[in-house]
């Protein structure tokens, strides 16, 4: 019975405190939505009042990516909606969600999308629409059906998809 009990007080005091888990919530804020210049992940470990690694390893745990994978994860989201919504230059878009250079960012991008941001700006920014918006295939379904489109009127309003396509 003490060994049971014993274990089970481990366990316990493995939780992660819902104090923590706020702290963490506001850290993964931070990470996403930067005005100026974006924090560093110290920075931001600092904010939460953990040590960088001990922030890093909880952060991992809790989001299942480390805050760089995470704060990488969100430019490209941004500069995907950028690159579709606006009209700035590759260059402007890259710098406007954090990056320094062109080079590195043209490379991220590629890598986690599929196509260089040219292509996809060209792919899914149409010149003809007055306004421009988000192509149904980049919207998530949640969305979707928050919004009460049906599955078969978006896949019938959005061109054909492909492995490109998912986001």
């Amino acid at each position: 019975m003490a060994s049971w009990r014993n274990r089970y007080n481990g366990c316990s005091k493995q939780m992660i405190r819902l104090e923590l888990l706020s702290r963490l919530c506001h850290a993964r804020d931070l990470l996403r939505d930067w005005e100026d210049d974006p924090l560093s992940i110290a920075a931001v470990a600092r904010v939460s009042g953990l040590t960088r690694f001990h922030f890093i390893r909880l952060f991992k745990a809790i989001f299942g990516e480390t805050p760089h994978q995470y704060r990488s994860r969100a430019q490209i989201e941004k500069a995907k909606r950028l690159l579709i919504l606006t009209d700035m230059s590759i260059t402007d878009v890259c710098m406007a969600v954090g990056f320094s250079s062109l080079g590195s960012f043209s490379v991220l991008f590629s890598r986690r999308v599929g196509m260089s941001p040219s292509e996809f700006q060209r792919r899914y920014r149409s010149p003809s629409q007055p306004e421009w918006q988000l192509p149904a295939s980049l919207i998530p379904g949640c969305l979707l059906l928050m919004a009460g489109i049906s599955e078969k009127e978006q896949f019938s309003r959005s061109q054909p998809l492909d492995e490109a396509d998912s986001v």
